[in-house]
């Protein structure tokens, strides 16, 4: 029987990735409205007023290609011990982030701040940034060498994990 659990992270925004985006949307539509005023101010020049309007319009959609970029989801899809981890950007963008076996883990548990983390791991932080239910996982993968994954499994997601976990790690987690 296969094991299989998917789950869907939305990021939750934190204080400062609010205020990136306020700032980026009220820059964006100055210098939309600074481009249309600057196209309305040279109508007489037709080609100065056309660039005008298109910069403006290429002003308006950059900001809202910028402002939208910052929707982020996670997707968690666990197979038979092989755990994929997909970043999906304005519910339209994916790409694929992470695959590690499960088999591989050399740590795992409940994440804390304050954690030991060396300098020459990769952080992996794929959570909704809801600290009080983050797990963690560490393992050496191929491209990114000694990684650390953040991430926010839900129970079923945690079961089927738990089942494909080293015999050593299921141990530690049980007692």
């Amino acid at each position: 029987m296969d094991n299989f659990a998917e789950q869907l992270i939305k990021k939750n925004e934190t204080a400062s990735d609010k205020l990136r985006r306020i700032v980026l949307t009220i820059i964006g539509i100055i210098v939309t409205l600074m481009l249309l005023l600057l196209a309305a101010m040279q109508l007489q020049n037709g080609l100065v007023a056309t660039i005008g309007i298109i910069l403006s319009v290429v002003a308006a959609f950059g900001t809202f290609r910028i402002v939208q970029s910052s929707m982020i989801e996670y997707e968690y899809t666990f197979t038979n011990g092989e755990l994929d981890i997909d970043k999906i950007i304005a519910k339209k963008k994916r790409s694929e982030m992470l695959t590690v076996n499960v088999r591989k883990f050399t740590a795992f548990g409940k994440y804390e701040d304050g954690m030991e983390e060396t300098e020459d791991m990769t952080i992996v932080l794929v959570s909704d940034n809801i600290a009080s239910h983050e797990y963690y996982a560490d393992f050496e993968h191929e491209d990114y060498g000694k990684t650390r994954l953040v991430f926010c499994p839900n129970e079923k997601m945690l079961s089927n994990i738990r089942k494909s976990l080293p015999a050593k790690l299921r141990a530690e987690l049980d007692s």
